[in-house]
């Protein structure tokens, strides 16, 4: 059974947790009772795609833990791990308003104090798309999530399909190790201007935004030419990348069409649910991923 917390005039069901150990026993205890375990790992900095991922939590599983911390691992230097946006409070309160039973808010340095040596690294479909300009991010999640595996042993991850090589890579960490516990993609949620919601957009002023929300109609627009029978993917490669590049502030990172589970990169547009086409574009100096099935 979950401890309520104390909150003066206020019966709130939500526990807060900061020690790895008090973590590890709670979930222990969890488990022993035969509570099914989902659990949503975050940086922090909660929005509506963070709620999304809880709400399907909450429809799979009897408990929902909550992870916000900053990773610095998934940082490369010159990254904006100092510039990341934290809101410690602001989080807490979105977190019980959507539901959650145990938010689990670790110090860094905590989980990785000085000295620590330990990584998880996935060497395959981490080493593509984004792995190619952000070298250190996948290692840096693998080592996260192993971590998070250990403490919390959930039996359900949820993760947003704009994280979708991200997905993947611990689709293939989780099958490799032999982890009991599966991962469930959900919906990306987007804005009203079609950005996928994501902490980064805070970084946007209204003239960068403008341009960014490009990325979803562009590749809306190869989405159209498979609709309409164009089956030659480098012609529906070409048709995104031409809608990027026409917007001043865009600076195209890659534009791909692959396999959605294996990362593989695709020569003909399959039918639906086999082809994904994904994107990176630096916004000026703010980076932004997106991707849509065809």
């Amino acid at each position: 059974m979950l401890l309520c917390r104390e909150v003066p005039g206020k019966e709130c069901l939500m526990q807060i947790i900061e020690d790895p150990h008090q973590m590890q026993e709670l979930s222990m205890g969890l488990r022993l009772a035969g509570k099914r375990i989902a659990l949503v790992a975050t940086n922090g900095a909660l929005h509506a795609g963070h709620a999304a991922l809880i709400q399907r939590a909450r429809e799979q599983a009897e408990v929902v833990v909550l992870s916000a911390m900053v990773n610095p691992k998934e940082f490369g230097p010159n990254e904006d791990y100092q510039r990341y946006p934290r809101c410690s409070a602001e989080d807490a309160q979105f977190a019980e308003d959507n539901g959650v039973d145990v938010l689990f808010r670790p110090e860094a340095r905590v989980l990785f104090p000085p000295g620590y040596s330990c990584h998880m690294e996935e060497d395959g479909i981490s080493k593509t798309l984004c792995g190619v300009s952000r070298p250190t991010y996948f290692k840096g999640v693998c080592t996260l999530y192993v971590l998070l595996l250990n403490l919390i042993r959930p039996d359900l991850i949820l993760v947003g399909w704009r994280d979708a090589q991200k997905a993947a890579v611990l689709e293939k960490l989780v099958a490799e190790c032999f982890f009991k516990v599966s991962v469930e993609r959900v919906p990306t949620v987007r804005e009203a201007d079609g950005l996928p919601a994501n902490a980064r957009n805070r970084y946007l002023n209204d003239f960068q935004r403008k341009d960014a929300a490009t990325l979803h109609r562009a590749l809306l627009e190869g989405k159209r030419l498979v609709e309409n029978g164009i089956r030659n993917i480098d012609r529906v490669l070409a048709e995104v990348t031409h809608h990027l590049t026409q917007v001043r502030r865009l600076r195209v990172i890659y534009v791909a069409a692959v396999n959605p589970v294996t990362m593989e990169p695709c020569r003909y547009a399959l039918e639906p649910g086999h082809t994904l086409v994904m994107t990176a574009v630096w916004c000026d100096e703010v980076r932004l991923i997106d991707n849509i099935l065809l």
